[in-house]
């Protein structure tokens, strides 16, 4: 019997179910309270903006509510667990179920099973929803929430080196020839990396060679003075080609561009740690909600009058969140080149599936 993870049918629909609805409850109630502080605190930014309004204001709700969703439903089945296992705890059902036979492990399958199901859905809607919402609200932000220019695959926040010099875009659009950015920067650097003096533009176009920077202004660092300067033509050591691979959002990109945009990147020369780390991470981070009901699971077991049920419920949560502290440590360390890319990504989830796991068996098992 201990081998049939699921001897009972009815029981494991009546966990699953359990644990499900408290997943979507726990989810709705963080999503909703953080958005309306997030919307709170960004407001006053999208309607500073001249002609916007109440209908921009839900665009922003829409476009960064599945980043909340994405970013907060391992917490949900975090809370999830804890919120189903203590019910069940002082209601002496799992003392019940041990008394019927069943193993920690046979209790705990049905919500491992439901766990992993979320963790597929979340995968998907972090590949079809969330690379796409996370990519216009960058660069509609990047902006200031203003008309985003037509564009082919915009992007925001672009940085590139033209020898000591650099050259920043708050968007990028085109491609080739037809490359355009906004909110343009040129930064002329000394060999010590001192800036010497920036010019600005609102708009630049590719020149061949170079990039045409239009109602440009130059601001002296030494003298303090700036001064107009009309169209001039600077960076001309920047390409249409390292435009290309230069400034990939992660977030932004699924696994398949994510993919294509790394190996281009490799073949250009460039450090590729970070993206090569977040690539690896596209999957173990949603596999984290499958270790929640395990960490938490903690909280389950042992007598409800032996008034150890808080200490218990306390300890399963502080398992879950400092698996958050050390995956995100990981993946810091890891774009550094502290750690491969492929461990720095996996070794946190294998690492809590070890402990979860050891402590289930020596305490319960």
């Amino acid at each position: 019997m201990r081998l049939d993870f699921f001897p009972s049918r009815t029981l494991t629909l009546y966990l699953a179910r359990m644990f499900a609805t408290r997943i979507l409850a726990v989810m709705i109630m963080l999503v909703l309270i953080l958005q309306m502080l997030d919307l709170l605190t960004e407001s006053g930014k999208i309607l500073a903006y001249r002609g916007n309004g109440e209908a921009q204001l839900w665009h922003y709700v829409t476009l960064r509510t599945p980043q909340l969703v994405a970013r907060f439903m391992p917490y949900s089945v975090l809370l999830a667990t804890l919120f189903t296992f203590v019910p069940l705890n002082q209601n002496s059902e799992v003392v019940s179920m041990r008394a019927a036979g069943l193993s920690a492990h046979q209790i705990l399958a049905p919500m491992l099973l439901t766990a992993l199901f979320v963790s597929l859905i979340s995968f998907v809607f972090n590949e079809r929803v969330v690379t796409h919402s996370s990519a216009a609200l960058k660069a509609w932000q990047a902006v200031k929430y203003g008309p985003i220019p037509p564009s082919s695959g915009a992007r925001s926040n672009v940085y590139l080196r033209d020898g000591d010099n650099v050259l920043m875009a708050a968007t990028l659009s085109g491609t080739g020839a037809q490359t355009v950015m906004t909110g343009v920067t040129w930064y002329k650097r000394d060999p010590q990396m001192a800036i010497l003096s920036q010019i600005r533009a609102p708009r630049a176009t590719f020149a061949a060679p170079g990039w045409k920077l239009e109602s440009a202004n130059q601001f002296d660092v030494q003298s303090a003075l700036a001064k107009p300067l009309g169209t001039v033509i600077l960076a001309e050591g920047v390409t249409p080609s390292q435009v290309a691979i230069t400034g990939v959002d992660a977030d932004a990109q699924d696994i398949f561009s994510l993919k294509g945009s790394i190996d281009a990147m490799d073949a250009a020369g460039r450090r590729t740690a970070e993206l090569k780390g977040k690539w690896w991470h596209k999957f173990s981070g949603p596999l984290s909600a499958l270790l929640m009901p395990l960490l938490g699971s903690v909280a389950a077991f042992g007598l409800a009058r032996s008034g150890q049920l808080l200490v218990r419920a306390v300890i399963g949560m502080a398992l879950g969140f400092t698996y958050f502290v050390i995956d995100n440590a990981a993946l810091a360390i890891g774009s550094f080149g502290g750690y491969p890319p492929l461990i720095a990504a996996w070794t946190p989830f294998l690492l809590f599936l070890l402990v979860g796991e050891a402590v289930l068996v020596r305490t319960e098992e």
